[in-house]
């Protein structure tokens, strides 16, 4: 084992993370874990994945990779072949492009011949479309004479009807307008119901702080969208659960947490971890980016 492989393992049983716990955390299989704790980098599929994978189990112990790297570069492979997957994605790309402009150059001549016959069709339709035109305009301004007369007619008598209902719509509406205001009057306004608070108070590092104000009850929910290893614990350190949480609705943890006055909760992938309270869904108010983070929620007792 190297000093850097014995550095991480300490760190990991340290914090009581299995290798398990790890490669939830990082995404890392677990042969590789071993790899890095033993110094032994032949199974990995490069010095570019080396580098990489020590600089996420360093993040996932809350260990500073620069340091780390600066400490042992005697121990970690140079990355002289880094920017390999770049060529090989100009390849793919350079690729890509040829079949392309080849694919447009047989399907050219179908568009064009397509194009042709949808001209001629427009064409046929202009000229017998304008020659119906002529035919029909006629027909249509004797039956508009016909249609105006009844239409002059009908309007005679609309407007008389309308002079009659327009005192007795009056009436109903001053009627509706006095009736509505009485019942305003003898309606008392509605108590005001406070709405929840959730809010981030303070944040520093990968720890944040929240105040749950306005909430009769305390009910903390975690899902989870991937694989994810979480704890939950009330401010006085007991724990209420502790454990790997996988895809679904099935593998979700929900805690009833009213008689605590915090919760402590440790999330290992909170880019694939979701946290409600009371149904209120829990922004990060650190970057979910930041995979391992530890988030306090502080409950305000709700005063009458």
């Amino acid at each position: 084992m190297t000093e850097l492989g014995n550095q991480l393992k300490e760190a990991r049983l340290a914090k009581e993370l299995s290798l398990d716990d790890v490669q939830t955390m990082t995404k890392i299989q677990k042969r590789y874990l071993i790899g890095i704790e033993e110094g032994d980098y032949s199974s990995m599929p490069g010095n570019f994945y080396v580098r990489a994978f020590i600089k996420q189990y360093a993040e996932a112990l809350d260990l500073n990779p620069d340091e780390i790297f600066e400490t042992y570069k005697s121990e970690i492979p140079a990355s002289y072949n880094e920017d390999l997957p770049q060529q090989l994605s100009r390849v793919k790309t350079h690729k890509t492009i040829t079949e392309g402009n080849s694919k447009i150059f047989d399907i050219l001549p179908k568009v064009l011949i397509v194009v042709f016959i949808i001209g001629v069709a427009g064409l046929l339709y202009y000229f017998l479309a304008h020659h119906l035109d002529g035919d029909a305009t006629e027909s249509v301004n004797k039956d508009s004479e016909q249609v105006n007369f009844e239409k002059s007619d009908n309007l005679k008598n609309v407007k008389a009807d309308e002079k009659k209902t327009e005192t007795d719509k009056k009436n109903d509406s001053d009627k509706v307008i006095e009736d509505t205001k009485k019942d305003e009057e003898k309606t008392p306004p509605a108590d005001e119901v406070p709405k929840q608070e959730l809010t981030a108070i303070q944040s520093s590092g990968n720890s944040s702080t929240y105040d749950l104000k306005n909430a009769d009850k305390f009910v903390v929910k975690l899902v989870s969208k991937g694989q994810t290893w979480v704890s939950i614990k009330n401010g006085k350190g007991k724990t209420f659960f502790t454990g790997t949480l996988k895809v679904g609705a099935t593998e979700s943890q929900t805690q009833d947490l009213s008689a605590e006055s915090t919760a402590v909760i440790r999330v290992g992938n909170a880019a694939d971890t979701e946290i409600y309270v009371n149904d209120q869904k829990l922004e990060y108010a650190i970057p979910a980016t930041a995979n391992v983070q530890n988030i306090t929620i502080q409950y305000v007792l709700k005063t009458e």
